[in-house]
């Protein structure tokens, strides 16, 4: 059959991400299929109109990522797009077409009714294999727990038994889009979160345990984007380190395997060795970005954190030490948030040297997490709240007006404190500088 996956993302703040999961979904699906990708960063609609009529696909699957950004200082919403998207495809196209991805997998009834696709895949994008080959063999792909259509169940099935296989294509038209503007392409080292954070949906879209990708594995992939032309790679997981052993274990084979691009990726400010980060610049890490969220311990144990405020200093300071790049994210907002917790974490911050803050005002609640149940149980949302469109946590204590008057009145006249990604006009200078040959994230400028 033939397959044409779409990637319609085309947010670009603060950079554009490379659609890892495209590389998985392609990975998953039989050789004897054709499979071409669409990137909607890198061609626009009458390119892609153009590959609708040449190549004819029988099957289109596309990702949402996401739903919203999540911001509520700077809010975006993606599905009214992706909405319109499906029906220009179902204009010029007699496909079947099918949804997936992170976005979809929190809200599936709702968004597979509001974009009328004939299927759609929850959790894990390998599944799409299955589907490919229950189509190609007249069967329903519905009976498959996991996808979504006719008849189907939008119960999460467990997490993807089978193995990961990712395609990576290599150096072609929309990996060197990547490349020529920032050089960043993306890894991942495994899947599944064992944090247990309150308003987190990565467990319901990857499962709870962990699941490891063999460290060989990781550093033989890193290997091929440097051949492709990369000159930098962010490890996608949810916190790189939540499992310590693995995390070293991955440094110590990129190493070996002789990766010598720099590289990035989310950390949690866990209790770690008193080498950690060394080991990790020695294997080419070059920006550590804490997902730190408050430096309240009142505020870390309602969320649900497996760390405290010390914690979060004593990492910071280990990762300094290793020379490396420091970026924290403060979310603010949530259950018990008051004016003493917010100024305890803006004093604390004060403390933390050449770093860069991103200060996200507002937790956006999802069904299936612990906040959700705090929301209904507090009455702020009920059962027929309307999720897709972004809800906020509400404290009783503050509103999210006078936390942003907080931040931004200790903020003034500190360009390492952010609100939010920094919006269209940090997206612009990032853009630029990457247009000058600078690679990588770029935050570190802004560091004091």
């Amino acid at each position: 059959m033939r397959i044409l996956l779409i990637s319609p993302n085309t947010l670009t703040v603060p950079y554009p991400v490379y659609p890892l999961g495209l590389d998985y979904v392609a990975g998953s699906v039989a050789v004897e299929h054709e499979v071409r990708i669409a990137d909607m960063q890198v061609i626009n609609r009458d390119t892609l109109a153009r590959i609708l009529t040449d190549f004819a696909p029988e099957i289109i699957g596309f990702s949402c990522r996401n739903i919203d950004n999540t911001d509520a200082h700077d809010p975006l919403f993606f599905l009214s797009g992706y909405q319109e998207l499906v029906a220009w495809l179902r204009e010029r196209s007699k496909a079947v077409i099918v949804c997936g991805g992170c976005g979809f997998t929190i809200m599936p009834e709702q968004i597979f009714a509001m974009l009328s696709v004939d299927y759609g895949i929850i959790g894990e994008g390998e599944r799409f294999g299955l589907l490919v080959e229950a189509l190609s063999c007249n069967r329903n792909p519905a009976e498959i727990p996991g996808i979504l259509g006719t008849g189907g169940s939008a119960t999460p099935p467990s997490p993807w038994p089978g193995k990961v296989i990712r395609r990576f294509p290599g150096k072609v038209e929309h990996t060197n889009f990547y490349v020529q503007n920032g050089g960043m392409l993306n890894l991942q080292s495994k899947r599944g979160c064992s944090f247990r954070c309150i308003y987190c949906p990565y467990p319901r879209i990857e499962g709870g345990t962990h699941r490891l990708t063999d460290p060989d594995e990781v550093a033989a992939t890193a290997l091929q984007l440097q051949d492709a032309g990369a000159k930098y790679f962010f490890i996608t997981d949810s916190a790189f380190n939540s499992d310590v052993a693995h995390s070293l274990a991955v440094a110590r084979a990129l190493q070996s395997a002789g990766v010598t691009l720099p590289w990035g990726a989310f950390f949690a400010p866990i209790k770690l060795p008193a080498d950690y980060f060394k080991i990790m610049a020695a294997a080419g890490c070059r920006h550590v970005e804490f997902g730190s969220e408050s430096l309240s311990d009142a505020m870390l144990k309602a969320y649900r954190k497996p760390f405290l405020s010390q914690d979060v200093c004593n990492a910071h300071r280990q990762a300094r030490d290793a020379g490396l790049h420091v970026a924290h994210y403060l979310l603010l907002g949530g259950p018990g948030e008051s004016m003493a917790t917010v100024v305890e974490s803006l004093e604390a911050i004060k403390q933390l040297d050449k770093a860069v803050f991103f200060f996200f005002i507002g937790i956006r609640i999802y069904p299936g997490t612990s906040l959700y149940d705090m929301a209904l149980a507090e009455r702020k949302i009920n059962e027929q709240t309307d999720l897709l469109q972004p809800v906020f946590y509400a404290p009783d204590a503050i509103d999210r007006e006078t936390i942003e008057i907080l931040v931004s009145q200790q903020a003034e006249g500190r360009s390492n404190w952010v609100l939010g990604s920094g919006g269209a006009d940090t997206a612009k200078v990032v853009d630029t500088m990457h247009r000058r040959g600078y690679t990588g994230p770029l935050w570190e400028y802004l560091a004091r």
